[in-house]
Order: C-alpha cells, then sequence, then structure tokens
C-alpha cells in the first residue's frame, strides 16, 4: 500500500538561500533527529543537487540498527523543485518531491513524500504501529529546526 506525506512551511528567507541550504545534501544531517545517526557517506562539498546525483547515507530508523540508503535525485528544476528516489534502502517505494514558491513572506516549502513499505501485510502493520508515527516525527523535528534556522527574525 502506497501512502503519503505532505508538510509545508513558510520561511522567512529568499529562494536563493533556501535553495541553496536543501540542494545541499550536507545540510540533511542538520534537520534529522540526532536519534537517526544520519550520516551523508557521498564524497561531495558543497555540490548543489543535480538530475542523477547519487547519494548515499548511513541511518538508523528503527532500534539504532544502522542501514545504508541511497538515493538518487530524479528531477531538478533549480530555484523551484528537485525529487529524490530512493534507489536502496528500507522502503520498497520512496519518492520526496521538494518544492520552493517564493512569496511576500519569503518562500513557501513543500515537501511529497509518497511511500511504500516492503513485506505486505507486516509493512501495513508496521506502519499502523510506529513508521507513520516515527515519520511524522522526524518532519515535526525538521519544522522546528527549520523555524528557528529561517523564521527566528520574524515572529
Amino acid at each position: 500500500m502506497r501512502y503519503r506525506l505532505y508538510r509545508e512551511q513558510q520561511l522567512g528567507c529568499d529562494i536563493e538561500t533556501a535553495w541553496n541550504f536543501f540542494s545541499s545534501p550536507h545540510n540533511l544531517s542538520e534537520i534529522t533527529p540526532e536519534s537517526m545517526n544520519f550520516t551523508v557517506l557521498s564524497d561531495m562539498y558543497n555540490e548543489p543537487v543535480f538530475k542523477g546525483m547519487e547519494i548515499n547515507y548511513r541511518v538508523s530508523p528503527v532500534l539504532g540498527i544502522p542501514m545504508t540508503w541511497k538515493t538518487i535525485i530524479s528531477q531538478v528544476e533549480e530555484y523551484k523543485s528537485f525529487t529524490d528516489f530512493q534507489e536502496k534502502g528500507p522502503y520498497r517505494y520512496w519518492n520526496h518531491f521538494h518544492e520552493f514558491i517564493p512569496n511576500e513572506k519569503g518562500v513557501l516549502m513543500k515537501d511529497t513524500v509518497e511511500y511504500e513499505l516492503p513485506l505486505g501485510l507486516l509493512g501495513r502493520i508496521a506502519h499502523m504501529l510506529f513508521v507513520k508515527k516515527k515519520l511524522n516525527s522526524i518532519f515535526d523535528f525538521r519544522y522546528n529546526v527549520l523555524n528557528n534556522l529561517f523564521n527566528r527574525n520574524n515572529n
């Protein structure tokens, strides 16, 4: 079964600042809870996302068990959107669309994640018991960090 997580957040910055932050894979660890032990393994320093970019991570999403995760940037429209698609990792399917819309307050950032768990019925049970809650808590954490980074002076 395929699930969808949608979030949006107003950022008090210009499009260049938002794009530069989110298009750098190394900033992902800053907006991921420490408990996930998230590490970017790929050697790319200050290189913005591009179509075809492969990014390898190590992450411990469940019970501290480390696993590798590989995503490929499947779409980029500079200063507007990009999509990361899981090639290898804990999900059967993972497609994360990041969208940036400049407005009078700064930039409206939208995240749409479509995902599917492996293991059929067991995956659906795991989603109901803890995966959905875990994903929401990760995006809640992200919201708070981004609010502190980009909206501190706008409250």
